[in-house]
């Protein structure tokens, strides 16, 4: 039995990857993939893995791949901004109330969380709040000459999904 809270892969020729999976299966696919990221030459001392690790499209989900010198593209993906943050706050334990319903129910009226806009999702905004209007005004010139060259996507939902967190089965977990 490991001391640490997780296990280590030694990868021939490439990076360790660290599993923090305890009695959790890693799907033979995402193992793979993770061991062919572990081998690329700009991965910055190891690869950490989590428990929610599953194979992904070009990388694996659950995974956090640091690099010296690159960027991956596809491990920022389509989950990015997906409701993982960590900020640091002035606040204390005993600035909190016993009970975080209020303070849980004021964040996920704030934060957008639904792949769908109108009521169809949980949380997903029919009328994007005026901060959003405010953003989208910054960024409004800039799409305008991308779906000049790609028309298709004036058809999204951009504008409405500015700032979402996701899916709520994500956001639930």
């Amino acid at each position: 039995m490991s001391n640490t809270s997780y296990d280590t892969l030694h990868v021939d020729h490439g990076a360790d990857i660290k599993l923090w999976t305890h009695g959790v299966p890693v799907e033979d696919d995402a193992r793979k993939q993770l061991m062919n990221t572990a081998k690329m030459p700009f991965i910055f001392k190891h690869l950490a893995v989590m428990p929610d690790v599953h194979l992904g499209k070009g990388s694996t989900i659950g995974s956090v791949i640091p690099t010296r010198g690159a960027i991956i593209p596809a491990a920022v993906g389509v989950d990015i901004g997906c409701g993982m943050m960590a900020a640091r706050t002035t606040l204390t334990a005993a600035d909190l109330p016993d009970n975080l319903h209020g303070l849980r129910s004021a964040i996920e009226a704030a934060v957008p969380h639904g792949r769908t806009p109108g009521a169809r999702d949980k949380g997903a905004w029919s009328t994007p709040p005026a901060t959003v209007d405010a953003m989208w005004a910054e960024l409004a010139e800039g799409f305008q000459r991308i779906t000049d060259k790609y028309p298709r996507l004036r058809k999204t939902n951009n504008h409405k999904h500015l700032g979402t967190l996701g899916t709520v089965s994500r956001i639930a977990n």
